[in-house]
């Protein structure tokens, strides 16, 4: 009886500190936002994204999503150096319908004009889910801050 009531009152008091310790606004920072397309906030479509990013994408944005050194700077053949899709880069200040339209089609394809750049299209190599699964890990590294922002910018993007 004793190991019972020991065990029940453990039980609560873990769980008790666990919501305790659960950020208050989690529910709303998973909640699917107006304009969010990328699944940041979904376990599996992160760690599928991880290792698709591992495998496409590090040899260019670095392992820990750092960038080339000097990424805002041409390099002799006019182009620029591949930027961080860290909280550094400038990732997030692109909404989600955009980001998978970049990686789908490739830098030069988005912006036009002759514009050359190293960042290929992925069409013909990743499916739509598997580079929604790759921008969902890079959000998923974002502080939450940026995470607000970048919210922020798919709901205006979303706008009639």
């Amino acid at each position: 009886m004793r190991r019972t009531i020991i065990t029940l009152t453990a039980t609560f008091a873990l769980t008790a500190g666990g919501v305790a310790l659960w950020p208050a606004d989690a529910t709303e920072q998973g909640a699917q936002q107006p304009g969010q397309i990328l699944l940041w906030h979904d376990a599996a479509t992160v760690a599928e994204g991880a290792a698709i990013y591992e495998a496409q994408c590090a040899a260019c944005h670095g392992a820990a999503l750092e960038g080339q050194a000097d990424w805002q700077v041409r390099q002799d053949n006019g182009r620029l150096p591949a930027p961080p899709h860290d909280r550094t880069g400038h990732t997030w200040h692109h909404p989600d319908a955009q980001l998978i339209d970049i990686t789908t089609r490739g830098t030069a394809a988005i912006v036009g004009g002759g514009y050359q750049s190293d960042m290929m299209g992925f069409a013909d190599i990743l499916t739509e889910a598997q580079i929604i699964a790759v921008l969902s890990y890079i959000k998923s590294t974002w502080p939450p801050e940026i995470i607000a922002i970048h919210n922020d910018i798919n709901a205006r993007a979303a706008l009639p």
